[in-house]
């Protein structure tokens, strides 16, 4: 038993006892266990990650392979990320030193962020947006700023808001297009007016194109791929999204060499390498999972379509999402709160979404639903959607 006068609360960093848990989180806990629930709620493939992917993998074991790669990943992997990005994203990438395997997107962007933040350092951030951006940002000693962006405007960075919100202190611009939560995308028009106040203001680009092949009706922009910005773009993307392999955690990241070199530092000192399982089987889905990934890209735009027919059916207005797997209706009709909304619908009808407020600026007054899950599932859970709606707006 320890003696002292302190609260163990007093131990922790601040910085990390003023951050909230995670919104989305709370309502997976809320699922985990119950019955008869339909859970709209993880961004989560439901589709299992292509048997000729894990076949590789157990080869690989069963030969043995089970060591350290090179801190970056294995030069073979950094090879096929290259090629893969510029025959889909036309973005070119030197694989030795602009290339860096990480454990998940979400290692990479808290590598680039605490690579590049001094104390006090601004992070611009448009909302509605993932909800690790900002925490991850403050735990690196920078200040996030949110940009709220809107329905009305497909939830779009537009180049006023984007001024609006630099001051002297900005440094980092985080990107996340195809949009998670809200399945908003920009097209080469949109970014170039981004790229001029990118440039003009000396900032870096942090751009978080996890769901870039998920694009739905046109192909997907890189904002590296914009004329003079690959120097200030730390691309980050994986394995998670579209190749259906979320519990890998197969991440990476690329940009300039020195930057890279600068993330790499950290990522020896705290997880060495990403797994050397996780590396054979991404590298399979490059070589030989295409044709697989591009069949679930084309059922996920039919579960899209499907249900946000839906939801205006319903009676919720609802933006058309052309990326990502997720709908982000509007509730404002029904008088109640997101979070309101959500825990009512999850205890009333079994359907778990997650209330709007969670993703920060613009969040309010909306839910996310993701549509990667059956088809079945999905109309069951838009005829209890339905059915909750009109009670709401008997009450």
């Amino acid at each position: 038993m320890i003696k002292t006068s302190k609260s163990m609360q007093d131990y922790l960093s601040p910085s990390v006892r003023t951050i909230p848990p995670s919104g989305i989180r709370k309502f997976f806990d809320l699922v985990s266990g119950s019955k008869d629930i339909i859970s709209l709620g993880v961004g989560e493939p439901d589709f299992g990650t292509p048997w000729h992917v894990r076949e590789a993998t157990v080869y690989s074991l069963e030969r043995g392979r089970t060591k350290y790669t090179s801190n970056a990943g294995d030069i073979e992997l950094r090879e096929a990320i290259a090629e893969y990005l510029h025959t889909s994203f036309k973005t070119t990438y030197e694989p030795k030193n602009e290339v860096l395997v990480t454990v998940g997107g979400s290692e990479a962007i808290d590598l680039a962020l605490r690579a590049l933040i001094v104390q006090g350092d601004e992070v611009l951030i448009p909302e509605p947006c993932y909800i690790s951006y900002s925490p991850i940002t403050a735990l690196s000693g920078g200040v996030p700023v949110g940009i709220e962006t809107f329905a009305h405007n497909n939830f779009k960075l537009t180049a006023e808001a984007l001024r609006a919100k630099i001051t002297p202190r900005s440094k980092i611009l985080i990107l996340c297009y195809p949009s998670n939560p809200t399945g908003g995308v920009m097209t080469y028009e949109d970014w170039l007016p981004i790229a001029k106040i990118v440039e003009d203001n000396d900032l870096i680009v942090i751009s978080d194109e996890i769901y870039a092949e998920l694009s739905y009706g046109q192909k997907h922009v890189s904002f590296a791929a914009i004329p003079g910005m690959k120097d200030r773009t730390i691309l980050v993307s994986g394995f998670s999204k579209a190749f259906a392999m979320t519990g890998w955690r197969m991440g990476y990241a690329c940009g300039h060499t020195d930057l890279i070199s600068a993330m790499l530092k950290i990522h020896q000192y705290t997880v060495m390498c990403a797994p050397v399982m996780g590396q054979v089987a991404a590298l399979e889905a490059l070589k030989n999972g295409l044709g697989e990934k591009d069949r679930m890209v084309e059922s996920y735009n039919q579960r899209r379509r499907l249900v946000v027919k839906g939801f205006r059916e319903i009676g919720l207005d609802c933006h058309e999402p052309q990326g990502a797997f997720y709908a982000f209706p509007s509730i404002v009709s029904t008088g109640l709160s997101s979070e309101d909304f959500a825990t009512k619908l999850l205890t009333e009808a079994k359907v778990a979404a997650v209330p709007g407020y969670v993703f920060g600026l613009g969040g309010e007054g909306f839910i996310r639903c993701s549509y990667a899950t059956s088809v079945q599932q999905l109309n069951e859970a838009m005829e209890r959607i339905g059915n909750f709606v009109r009670k709401q707006n008997k009450v």
